[in-house]
């Protein structure tokens, strides 16, 4: 295997992950209130969905990116209609009640929301497809284990921005209090919201 492929595919996958949208907003607000491992394990669920969307891209699977764009109005709504719920959710859920929510059933949960927020964004799979066809990638098609190393280099890359990021924003949890993280949960919901409502009027 060209180890360029897995390279290139770290960078992608670090870049795409990097910009802060409602995924990051959420890792922040997980890690600030339920700790780093729900951090961690929020972003891992987006860095799955980004190396799905990297591996359709990578592999040509033509007809399923055709889908998945055909169907970008029904995902955005979808995921809009998500993401409001995740912001009710996150204004009414007090700090008190978190710690439990880090075990168990929480970490599956935290993992499954952020990795289907991920996959029904269909504008993933157009970045992907769009920096593949920039570099010059799009040849891997024909070459399954330079394709697959590309795959691999976009799951560590975007995994490692969320390592960081949960990393970082754990070193001040410890300085915030109960009333803090109230605040926390507010912000966070009202930027999640905000998101969820622009996803949906983008759709209609």
């Amino acid at each position: 295997m060209d180890y360029s492929y897995l390279f290139k595919g770290l960078i992608i996958g670090f870049s795409i992950a990097a910009p802060v949208g409602p995924i990051g907003i959420l890792c922040i607000r997980r890690t600030l209130t339920e700790g780093r491992a729900s951090g961690l394990v929020s972003g891992l669920g987006a860095a799955s969905a980004d190396a799905i969307y990297g591996c359709i891209a990578a592999f040509g699977i033509a007809f399923i990116s055709n889908f998945l764009v055909s169907q970008q109005v029904g995902l955005r709504l979808i995921g809009g209609l998500f993401l409001c719920y995740l912001g009710l959710k996150t204004w009414f859920t007090k700090p008190v009640e978190q710690a439990a929510l880090v075990k168990g059933n929480g970490l599956i949960g935290a993992y499954a929301s952020t990795f289907f927020l991920t996959i029904t964004n269909p504008m993933t799979i157009i970045s992907f497809a769009a920096i593949f066809a920039g570099l010059g990638l799009a040849s891997t098609n024909r070459n399954y284990l330079s394709a697959g190393g590309l795959v691999l280099g976009v799951f560590i890359g975007s995994a490692l921005w969320w390592f960081f990021l949960s990393s970082f924003v754990g070193l001040f949890r410890a300085k915030f209090n109960t009333y803090g993280l109230q605040w926390v949960n507010r912000i966070s919901a009202v930027v999640i919201t905000g998101f969820g409502l622009f996803a949906l009027v983008s759709a209609i």
